[in-house]
């Protein structure tokens, strides 16, 4: 069947209103998860045959974080789902006012490459959890993965409620041509553009997760040993291809080179070699290629050494960095960690404002005003104070961008409001109103009105 044909089967099935059913819904998170579990070793083969990522990473970054979400839902979507009751103004007496949570019927969700299982299906649990019918696009950049998905849901979904769809860019301009009820986007800004625009001509609401140059500010207050050794993690984890990872460092000038041989220490000590089970490679040849050019020799201070043939580029550290240097122009999504100094806080924050709003900052000191000011006068769309990362392991807090880095989030009961409209109900009683509100109108009755409202 084809993409029209898939969606119209879908509309249909929305229509017959069994996807509202609370009960429908838990009954597929779980062949969800029956279904991840139960293939547990072919989704680890096919991300190792993608970029050599390691069991133990696929599913701490990964798999852990679809299963979370799906037992977030099944042990909360009977009060998500439930009509929220709020107060009743004056004006509006005698009455009760409800929130109810209803599904937006036909959703697509685009995947990204990077973390391809938790970026496709965790926005698809969200859709499947809120009552919606939903359209899979994984990424075709991480080939294997988006076959195993593809696999996976066809077989065991009904295309009419879940399908998948397999393709490259043609493909997936083509099912944006359609008109669904949400699209929800992973990937570049740039991309995201055009996924905004198709949605606009159908007045689609979208979501948008994106990415930008998130910084992270180290000041001579800081745990330096504590920050240099979770900046490392965070910044190395599946070879810097992360949408949150540190992308530069502002560090304090009088803490600097500490700071530097302490970053040092930490890489060697993580073993981040060729072909290490600790170490993912870049995902393909072209990426590859546009991050070595983003290496200027001159200032390495460690690291710098690739192999093209297994896709390797070693934890890079790049000093003396100034913001007009290539690899300040762009997002860099790979293991290049360029270091910036500062004498001055408030140098470092407005130099970060002078920049697009990232999708995440991080802040390590002990210094509480600086930790003021950083929340305070930063927009980005969430991070962390002494860590990095680690906020999107908290299904508490929505995870999402603003500005360039994206519009929208989801997460826990974020993800469930995405994926539903907020729909208003007054319900009131047919007696005991007044004839304030009605013709004719005089003095008196404005007096009264202006006290009501």
């Amino acid at each position: 069947m084809n993409y029209q044909d898939i969606l119209t089967s879908q509309k249909e099935f929305f229509n017959t209103q069994k996807t509202k059913n609370v009960k429908f819904r838990k009954i597929y998170l779980e062949k969800l998860k029956e279904v991840i579990i139960q293939n547990e070793n072919l989704l680890y083969e096919a991300i190792h045959n993608d970029f050599g990522k390691s069991q133990f990473e696929t599913y701490v970054t990964e798999i852990s974080f679809v299963l979370k979400d799906i037992d977030f839902y099944l042990k909360n979507l009977n009060s998500l789902s439930k009509p929220k009751k709020v107060s009743t103004n004056l004006a509006n007496q005698i009455a009760t006012s409800k929130i109810h949570s209803e599904p937006l019927g036909c959703t697509l969700v685009i995947g990204a490459w990077n973390y391809p299982y938790q970026l496709s299906l965790s926005p698809l649990v969200a859709s499947i959890a809120a009552g919606n019918c939903c359209i899979l696009k994984p990424s075709e950049v991480a080939e294997n993965t988006m076959n195993v998905m593809v696999k996976l849901i066809n077989e065991n979904f009904p295309s009419e409620y879940i399908h998948a769809f397999e393709g490259g860019i043609d493909e997936t301009t083509e099912i944006l041509k359609l008109k669904f009820d949400k699209i929800f986007f992973t990937g570049s800004t740039k991309v995201g553009k055009i996924v905004y625009k198709a949605a606009a001509e159908h007045l689609t609401p979208v979501t948008l997760e994106l990415g930008g140059k998130s910084p992270v500010i180290v000041t001579k207050e800081a745990n330096i040993e504590v920050a240099a050794k979770r900046i490392v993690w965070g910044k190395f984890l599946n070879a810097g291809q992360t949408c949150v990872a540190p992308d530069y460092i502002l560090v304090e000038e009088s803490v600097k080179e500490q700071f530097l041989e302490l970053l040092r220490k930490y890489i060697n000590e993580f073993k981040y070699e060729e072909n290490s089970e600790q170490y993912t490679r870049i995902i393909n040849k072209k990426n590859f290629e546009r991050l070595i050019k983003l290496i200027n020799p001159q200032k390495i201070y460690f690291g710098g050494n690739s192999n093209e043939e297994n896709l390797y580029i070693e934890p890079t550290i790049l000093k003396d960095i100034s913001w007009n240097d290539d690899v300040m122009q762009e997002e860099i999504f790979g293991p290049i960690l360029p270091v910036i100094s500062f004498s001055n806080f408030h140098q470092a924050i407005n130099s970060v404002l002078e920049l697009e709003k990232p999708l995440s900052a991080y802040l390590f000191t002990g210094n509480d005003e600086e930790k003021d000011l950083f929340t305070q006068k930063l927009s980005f769309g969430g991070g962390c104070i002494n860590d990095v990362v680690m906020h999107l392991g908290n299904d508490r807090l929505p995870f999402g961008g603003v500005g360039n880095s994206g519009m929208g989030s989801y997460h826990g009961k974020f993800g469930f409001e995405t994926f539903s409209h907020q729909k208003a109900i007054l319900d009131r009683a047919t007696w005991g109103e007044p004839d304030l509100k009605y013709p004719p109108y005089s003095e008196n009755k404005i007096k009264w009105i202006k006290k009501l409202l």
